[in-house]
C-alpha cells in the first residue's frame, strides 16, 4: 500500500541534516535572542540602576522594549513580501547588537534607553522573522517540528536568561552581559550574510502596499506619552500627559479603521459587545494588570528582602516556566473546553495578582515565587484556547488580521502596562525610597493600583466565554 508523505510521522532526522539544520539554527537564533532579553535585562537591573542611577525610568526599560517590538513585528509581514527574508533578518540582528553595545556602554540611564528602544526594534523583528522564515524555509510537514524546536527554546530561555544575567552580575559586569548578547546578534547578522543560502521570494505584487509607518508612530508616541506621565507625579502633568497619550492611542485606533486594505486590527477592536472586540480587551487590559512583577520586581526583591540578582531573576522566570508546563498539560484538551480553561486560567493571574500584594511587601521570597508561577500558569492554561476560540468566533475577512493583531494587542499591553507601573510606583516616591516601609508602600501600591484594571480583564472574560461559538 502506498504511504502518503505528507501524512508518514516526521522524524528529527529529516530536520536535522545538510538541507534544513542551518535554517533551522537561524530561526532558533532570531528567537532566542528576543525571548531572553526581558528575562536577562530584569536580572541585571537593580545592578544597572546600582551604577548609573535613573530609578525614576526603570519602567521605560520595558516600555521602549516593546514600542520597538510592536513597531518591527507588525511591520515584518509586508517588509518580507518586498525583500524576501533574508535582508531584513540581518537589518534586524545588527539593529539588535547595536542596541545592545549602545546599552553596554551608557553612562546614563537615558542613553541606555536609546539601546533598549534599538533591542526591541531588532528583536521584535527577529522574532516576527524567524516565524515567516518557518513558513518560508520549510516544507509544510515540517513545520510541526521546528515549532516545538522554538517552543523548546522559547522555555529554555526562561531557565538561561536569569542565570547568565546573574552570571554577568555576580562574576563580571552588568555592561558584559549586553556586550554577550550584542555579540551574538553581531555572528547571526554575519550567518546570514555568509553562512545560508535560501531562496528570496521577490514581490509578487499581493502586497497591500508599505507597512502602516504613520500609524505606528502615532501608537508609539501615545503609548511614550503614557510613560512620560510617570517619570515625575504631579497633580496637572501626570494627567496631562495621560490624556495625551490616550489621544494617540484614540487617533491610531480612528485611523487604522478607516485603512481596509492594510488594516493592523480586525474591526471594532475592544468593543466588548463583539466577541472577538472582548478577548483583544481582555488580552490587553490583562497583560497591562501584570507587567509590575517584571518591571520592578527583581529590585523590589533584592531592595525589600535582600535576594541576589539570580534568585529575584528565576523568580520573575517562574511565570514563563509556569506558563510552558501548564500549555503542555492542557493542550490536548477538546475545543469544546475552551471557555473553562479561558475562564480557570484568566482567573489564576488575576489571583496571583491578589497574592503578591501581600508578599512582594511582606515576603518570604519563595511565596512570591508560588504568585509568579501562578501567574505563568494562568497564562498557560488559557492562551491557546484564547488563539482558538478567537479563531472560532471570528469573521472570515478578520481571520488574516487576528493573527497579527493578537502578538500586537498583546506588545501594547506589555508597553502600556510598564507604563502604569512607573506612574503607580512613581506617585509613592520610589526613585527616593529607600527604608522598608516605603518601598513595601511602593510594593503594595503596583499591584494594588491594576487590580480594577484586571477586573476589567475579568469582566470581558465573562462576555468573551459565554459567547456562543
Amino acid at each position: 500500500m502506498k504511504v502518503n508523505v505528507e501524512d508518514a510521522p516526521v522524524g528529527w532526522s529529516e530536520i536535522l541534516n545538510r538541507t534544513y539544520a542551518s535554517r533551522l539554527l537561524l530561526v532558533c537564533l532570531g528567537v532566542w535572542l528576543h525571548a531572553a532579553d526581558s528575562l536577562i535585562v530584569a536580572t541585571m537591573l537593580p545592578s544597572v540602576v546600582a551604577e548609573i542611577g535613573g530609578k525614576a525610568l526603570v519602567a521605560w526599560t520595558s516600555a521602549l522594549y516593546e514600542v520597538g517590538s510592536i513597531i518591527a513585528g507588525a511591520a515584518s509581514g509586508l517588509v518580507a513580501l518586498k525583500a524576501g527574508v533574508r535582508r531584513p533578518m540581518a537589518v534586524a540582528a545588527l539593529t539588535f547588537a547595536t542596541g545592545c553595545l549602545i546599552s553596554a556602554f551608557a553612562p546614563t540611564m537615558g542613553i541606555l534607553l536609546v539601546g533598549r528602544l534599538l533591542q526591541g526594534l531588532g528583536g521584535g523583528g527577529l522574532t516576527a522573522m524567524s516565524f515567516i522564515a518557518t513558513a518560508t524555509l520549510f516544507p509544510g510537514r515540517l513545520t510541526a517540528r521546528v515549532m516545538a524546536a522554538i517552543s523548546a527554546l522559547w522555555g529554555a530561555s526562561a531557565f538561561l536568561g536569569p542565570l547568565i544575567g546573574g552570571a554577568f552580575v555576580t562574576y563580571s559586569t552588568w555592561r558584559m552581559g549586553f556586550v554577550f548578547f550584542g555579540a551574538q546578534a553581531l555572528l547571526l547578522a554575519a550567518f546570514v550574510f555568509l553562512g545560508i543560502r535560501v531562496a528570496e521570494r521577490p514581490d509578487t505584487g499581493n502586497g497591500n502596499g508599505s507597512p502602516p509607518l504613520l500609524r505606528l508612530l502615532i501608537l508609539s508616541t501615545g503609548v511614550v506619552f503614557v510613560a512620560y506621565s510617570g517619570i515625575e507625579v504631579t497633580a496637572t502633568g501626570t494627567p496631562a500627559f495621560l490624556a495625551a497619550g490616550f489621544a494617540f492611542l484614540a487617533a491610531f485606533l480612528w485611523i487604522d479603521a478607516r485603512n481596509p486594505a492594510n488594516r493592523l486590527l480586525p474591526k471594532r477592536p475592544f468593543d466588548p459587545r463583539t466577541p472577538l472586540g472582548a478577548a483583544l480587551l481582555m488580552v490587553l487590559t490583562m497583560n497591562i494588570a501584570t507587567m509590575g512583577l517584571t518591571t520592578y520586581g527583581p529590585l523590589l526583591m533584592t531592595s525589600l528582602h535582600g535576594t541576589s540578582a539570580l534568585a529575584a531573576g528565576y523568580v520573575v522566570a517562574g511565570i514563563a516556566l509556569g506558563w510552558t508546563f501548564a500549555a503542555i498539560v492542557v493542550s490536548g484538551a477538546p475545543e469544546r473546553h475552551d471557555p473553562y480553561f479561558i475562564a480557570v486560567g484568566m482567573s489564576l493571574v488575576v489571583a496571583s495578582l491578589v497574592g503578591l500584594v501581600y508578599s512582594m511587601s511582606n515576603g518570604p521570597v519563595w511565596l512570591i515565587a508560588v504568585f509568579a508561577t501562578m501567574e505563568g500558569i494562568g497564562y498557560g492554561t488559557a492562551w491557546t484556547f484564547i488563539i482558538r476560540r478567537s479563531r472560532s468566533l471570528t469573521p472570515a475577512d478578520d481571520i488574516e488580521r487576528l493573527s497579527g493583531s493578537l502578538p500586537t494587542v498583546s506588545r501594547l499591553g506589555f508597553a502600556l502596562g510598564a507604563s502604569v507601573s512607573g506612574i503607580l510606583a512613581n506617585s509613592v516616591g520610589f526613585a527616593d525610597a529607600a527604608s522598608p516601609e516605603q518601598l513595601g508602600l511602593v510594593a503594595r501600591t503596583l499591584f494594588v493600583g491594576v487590580l480594577p484594571i484586571a477586573l476589567i480583564a475579568l469582566a470581558a472574560m465573562v462576555r468573551f466565554v459565554t459567547v456562543r461559538a
